[in-house]
């Protein structure tokens, strides 16, 4: 059982926002279009708990996935907005192993970015190392507890551009269905506006 003081919210703005997606990260498993699987967390206990947010900085996708095979989801916390994203009532531990998965690191016990997570994150940004969502950030709180997301050093201004692959916009879309009530048209509408290219019907 673990104390309030345990516990923050993780917000994911990509794939994670879908539930069935985050609990690979915490339970283990392969995601449905993935081309990895994940080992999981010390802790596969659910989140405690689940609410729609909106973030004030944007989405944007660059990079090469070795999980989907295109561009990936990054935010930046200063550019213009805003993102939608969920927000899980996790562990700080939890926390700690969803983010080094992302990092494709090992999850290890006494891993010394926890402490980073439960101290807090200093000026509310940490940069754990250079590679993608590998720099930690403070996005707010709820409930009294920090909103934390991770993402990549460099601004949208300083990343180049890819597309994302259909697979990956679909868990995506999940997520902001499950999340947001949003519908796949309203979806594509914000992945295109987000620099994804899509085949989107004509306006009337």
């Amino acid at each position: 059982m673990h104390s309030s003081e345990d516990l923050v919210w993780y917000v994911s703005y990509g794939s994670n926002m879908n539930a069935s997606r985050l609990a690979c990260y915490l339970e283990g498993g392969r995601p449905p279009g993935a081309m990895r699987g994940y080992t999981g967390a010390r802790d596969a206990t659910p989140p405690r708990a689940a609410a729609p947010v909106m973030l004030p900085g944007r989405l944007h996708f660059s990079g090469s996935s070795r999980v989907w095979g295109g561009g990936i989801a990054f935010y930046d916390h200063e550019a213009d907005g805003p993102t939608p994203a969920r927000a899980f009532l996790i562990s700080a531990e939890q926390f700690v192993d969803v983010a080094e998965q992302e990092m494709h690191k090992p999850v290890r016990a006494d891993d010394p970015l926890e402490e980073i997570v439960r101290e807090g994150v200093p000026g509310g940004r940490f940069e754990a190392g250079p590679g993608r969502y590998e720099t930690l950030l403070n996005v707010g709180e709820r409930d009294g507890l920090p909103m934390l997301t991770f993402t990549a050093p460099d601004s949208i201004t300083e990343m180049e551009s890819t597309d994302p692959t259909e697979p990956y916009l679909d868990m995506l879309a999940e997520g902001l269905a499950q999340g947001h009530g949003w519908g796949r048209d309203r979806c594509d509408a914000y992945f295109a506006a987000r620099g994804a290219h899509l085949d989107l019907p004509a306006a009337a």
